[in-house]
């Protein structure tokens, strides 16, 4: 069976965030479920919505799941008005995709995602559990959410289009945000977002297991 990454997530604070803020929050994530899969050697994400608030998807290579799950992240803070989101990656064997979405499909990364999104802790928005994980593994996701946590929308904003695995340079992020590559750098700077970078290419590229 082919290693595969899922991403199952609930949105924080649905309720009182109201319908309006939870169908933007859920067409968010799908759009950036697409351009997931659009990253190289993607595969279609089937994002598929449960219960209201709950969603889930499949990145491939597994390796780029953490990148997707900050990516997500990063969106929704960047966005006005729409609650965030709990995050759980799992990785491991895909037995099925299901047949036209993720409602029936199975296999052990979809039971790892599922397990890390029931096992996390009320205040933390992001887990990862499956095969292939090292302390290091555990301990890079637990550094960028509290690096995460501290962002501002428009650190969010200029971080989200920084993690594109096409690497843009500062002048073509602030080509896209209307703002001079000063105001870029101050953004990023104060994210972290170079550091964050450096993280995500040594998960993408550590040699154990199926994290890779």
């Amino acid at each position: 069976m082919p290693t595969i990454a899922v991403l199952t997530g609930d949105l924080i604070g649905s309720t009182d965030a109201g319908y309006d803020a939870v169908e933007r929050a859920m067409t968010l994530i799908e759009r950036t479920a697409e351009d997931i899969a659009r990253w190289p050697g993607g595969i279609p994400a089937r994002f598929t919505r449960y219960r209201g608030d709950g969603w889930q998807m499949v990145v491939a290579p597994p390796a780029r799941a953490l990148r997707a799950a900050i990516l997500l992240a990063a969106r929704l803070r960047a966005a006005p008005d729409v609650p965030p989101t709990r995050i759980a990656i799992g990785l491991g064997a895909a037995g099925s995709l299901g047949s036209g979405d993720l409602s029936d499909a199975h296999g052990a990364a979809f039971e790892s995602s599922g397990r890390a999104l029931e096992g996390l802790r009320r205040d933390m928005r992001l887990a990862v559990g499956g095969s292939g994980l090292t302390p290091i593994h555990l301990a890079v996701v637990d550094l960028l959410e509290e690096r995460l946590s501290r962002w501002t929308p428009e650190q969010a904003e200029a971080s989200a289009l920084a993690l594109d695995p096409a690497d843009p340079t500062q002048a073509e992020i602030a080509a896209r945000l209307g703002i001079s590559s000063q105001a870029v750098s101050y953004r990023l700077s104060g994210a972290g977002t170079a550091a964050i970078r450096r993280a995500l290419q040594g998960w993408e590229t550590a040699g154990d297991g199926d994290a890779r």
